[in-house]
């Protein structure tokens, strides 16, 4: 058995149960550690220390709103640090920034080896980046190592005092026992958009390209349609917007689905499509893992330049990239793969050899189980400081 096989890790995050935590669940079950995790959402009667951390995180969150943020470090940390004594583990592994700085001071008292995965929201939206920057400065003091999804996410982390020589970029990866088999060349002329509606994922910006599309003569195709996975905030406006614009022949609002039905939908369609963008609150997307799995899948992804799209699309080769918010060059790019199947499909192959050698769920529990073994063995040599 490796030594990575017998440490124990503590993994404690905010929720475990949406469906857009899909990363979290593949970590807890992919990992090679010994982990034991707690989450800020789950309140099992069979469970009191489950229940005492989701409670202390209850408070931490008002003392949040409350803006006072030292003291809102203070309940999740001196529960943290009773699991920390009751599970004696070799490591921590926290899910998120924001929930990091609630547990945070729990290893500054007991010594053990934090780990921030950080995902994407809560380094760059304004009520987590710009609520909590001077409370990650000292996260980034306390942390042993710093895990991230993207360049861009890198580079902000950095500027608060993260330490290049530990931080790791690791996109999630897509599954590669699920996303498989795509044939665009064959595929009728579908489009296929997955994301939860909300406005860092652009679905009304990917409405109105599709609508550009449709409604210029010498690019629209017919029997084109644009298929939309998701659901949330802006899911009434985006039917309301296909309604306005006459669509509702061609989009087709699909709802929220699981990973394996997802699956099955990327292989009945010609290409993926998203626009992403900063929210005007400032939310940026990490790497959207739906870019990924399309791409291993085999289908050829419209994109915008946004995040770490650019580091796992590569703009002409596997996919078609345009500006954030160029709902014409958008349009433009979905016209030239619905009228030309190979082009898509030679773009889709590109896209699968790229997403194969580097960017599956497995390179990515790797690259996090080396990283968080070599923090475990070499922690920081500087003590942080102890005030909080």
């Amino acid at each position: 058995m490796s030594s990575e096989a017998r440490r124990r890790l503590l993994v404690l995050a905010p929720s475990r149960r949406a469906t857009s935590e899909t990363f979290i669940r593949a970590n807890l079950a992919g990992l090679p550690f010994r982990c034991r995790a707690y989450v800020g959402d789950e309140w099992p009667l069979n469970q009191p220390d489950q229940m005492l951390y989701a409670s202390a995180i209850v408070l931490s969150k008002v003392f949040t709103r409350l803006r006072w943020l030292r003291l809102a470090s203070l309940p999740a940390s001196v529960v943290a640090w009773w699991l920390i004594r009751r599970h004696r583990p070799d490591g921590v592994l926290v899910e998120f920034g924001f929930e990091a700085v609630r547990v945070m001071e729990a290893c500054a008292w007991s010594g053990v080896p934090l780990v921030v995965h950080f995902r994407g929201s809560d380094a760059s939206a304004n009520d987590r980046l710009g609520l909590l920057r001077e409370r990650y400065r000292r996260l980034l003091r306390l942390a042993a190592g710093v895990i991230v999804k993207s360049r861009p996410m890198a580079a902000t982390l950095l500027a608060l005092g993260a330490s290049e020589q530990r931080l790791l970029i690791s996109p999630s990866g897509a599954n590669a026992r699920l996303f498989h088999g795509s044939n665009p060349a064959e595929a009728p002329p579908v489009l296929l958009a997955v994301g939860r509606f909300v406005a860092k994922k652009g679905p009304l910006h990917t409405i109105r390209a599709f609508a550009l599309l449709q409604a210029d003569a010498a690019m629209a195709v017919p029997g084109a349609e644009l298929w939309m996975v998701g659901d949330g905030p802006l899911l009434a406006p985006a039917k309301a917007l296909v309604a306005q614009l006459a669509l509702q022949a061609s989009v087709r609002c699909l709802g929220a689905r699981e990973q394996a039905e997802v699956a099955v939908l990327m292989r009945q369609v010609r290409a993926f499509v998203q626009h992403s963008l900063v929210a005007a609150d400032g939310d940026s997307e990490g790497s959207p893992v739906a870019v990924m799995e399309a791409q291993l899948s085999g289908l050829p992804v419209v994109a915008t330049r946004h995040a770490g799209i650019p580091e796992v699309v590569i703009d002409g080769r596997s996919g078609l990239l345009v500006a954030e918010g160029d709902e014409q060059g958008m349009a433009v790019a979905m016209g030239r793969l619905l009228r030309d199947p190979q082009l898509a499909a030679d773009l889709g192959d590109c896209g699968r050899l790229r997403v194969e050698a580097g960017f599956t769920v497995d390179h990515h529990l790797q690259q996090v189980a080396d990283f968080v073994e070599r923090m475990i063995r070499c922690p920081a040599t500087q003590p942080p400081s102890r005030q909080a």
